[in-house]
């Protein structure tokens, strides 16, 4: 037991803390990765008919992998990996057969992040040459700008091909953290809001980067837990703190509590969460409590033992993890919704 919980408390204690690495040349269209044939199963990340984490379920859950059985699917973009110095000629985008890299995002994002939709979606996760962190601190916008096309290339071919080989008409729901939120809502923008696959969108879960209340012009913000054809989004941060790029949108995001499911600034207890996900992929109960402020998702510290050590200011790394259970249970209930009002 001592082992399990030191094993929680590294995990929020890491939350965020490493300096990621600044790159120090600019963006060359001559140094791009290979372009990637999402025909290949190896450039995907997760697919419903192949074993890959997203098909696990938490250590002492007792969820179950139901993807053979979903009648929808999720699309997820998962977010950035590519944070340390490139061990490559590839500086700015991340190239799909790094192996070491597939290996980080597999045994992060997707098994703590694609894999909460397990119990209601078949999940389908690209492998994208997605950007380096250093592409959204840096103050060439050319730099930026061209990084992220590439990366957005990708996530956008691979959609088509889900479209065109996998999906067979069926209900989509569209998944997200970070880089990869910024990929999905431009995705949403060019393929759903007003056009006809919008009536395909179960929801759209646009997590860790601001999110503003007119993104889209018709897909709204969900109100409630049951709520489909709309989008929830949250960045989760310890009470009372404001991080310093507070006012560069965050203040005006959309914020969903999700233990709650609601837009109010109403306080949830920890009685309302449904448990969370911590190192080693164990789950515990109750994890955290939360409420949202302005824009942001505040949190107490979570409640684990030996949470006074805890000082974690940003909770970006955890925006799934911490709330994995509610996650999960919220999913399956706009799904059951979709399917009986669709009907």
């Amino acid at each position: 037991m001592k082992i399990y919980y030191s094993l929680l408390i590294a995990l929020f204690l890491s939350g965020c803390t490493k300096t990621p690495y600044r790159l120090t040349s600019h963006f060359s269209n001559d140094l791009v990765p290979p372009t990637p044939n999402y025909a290949e199963e190896k450039n995907w990340a997760a697919l419903p008919h192949k074993s890959d984490p997203a098909d696990l379920v938490p250590y002492k859950s007792s969820f179950v992998d139901l993807q053979k059985e979903a009648k929808v699917d999720v699309f997820f973009i998962h977010p950035t990996i590519f944070t340390s110095k490139p061990q490559n000629q590839y500086q700015w985008n991340a190239d799909i057969l790094d192996s070491t890299m597939n290996q980080a995002i597999d045994q992060s994002t997707i098994l703590n992040q694609a894999s909460v939709f397990n119990g209601s979606c078949s999940i389908y996760a690209p492998r994208y040459r997605q950007a380096h962190y250093h592409a959204f601190i840096t103050q060439d916008l050319s730099d930026k700008e061209r990084s992220l096309a590439i990366a957005y290339a990708d996530v956008k071919a691979a959609f088509e091909y889900y479209l065109k080989h996998y999906n067979n008409g069926r209900p989509i729901v569209i998944a997200s953290h970070s880089q990869g939120t910024v990929h999905a809502k431009k995705l949403l923008k060019e393929f759903f809001d007003r056009k006809e696959l919008k009536q395909k969108l179960v929801a759209a879960y646009l997590v860790g980067i601001a999110t503003q209340p007119d993104t889209f012009y018709e897909i709204p913000a969900c109100k409630s837990g049951d709520e489909t054809g709309c989008f929830v989004s949250w960045n989760t941060y310890a009470r009372g703190y404001y991080p310093s790029w507070y006012n560069e949108g965050l203040n005006t995001a959309i914020s969903t509590n999700p233990l709650t499911w609601r837009l109010d600034e109403d306080f949830a207890s920890k009685e309302f969460s449904k448990g969370g996900v911590g190192l080693k992929f164990t789950f515990f109960p109750q994890a955290v409590d939360a409420q949202n402020h302005a824009g942001l998702l505040w949190i107490n510290k979570p409640y684990v033992k030996g949470r006074a050590l805890i000082h974690t200011k940003i909770w970006h790394r955890a925006d799934y993890n911490l709330f994995y259970g509610n996650i999960r249970d919220n999913i399956a209930q706009r799904v059951k919704w979709y399917l009986k009002t669709r009907k």
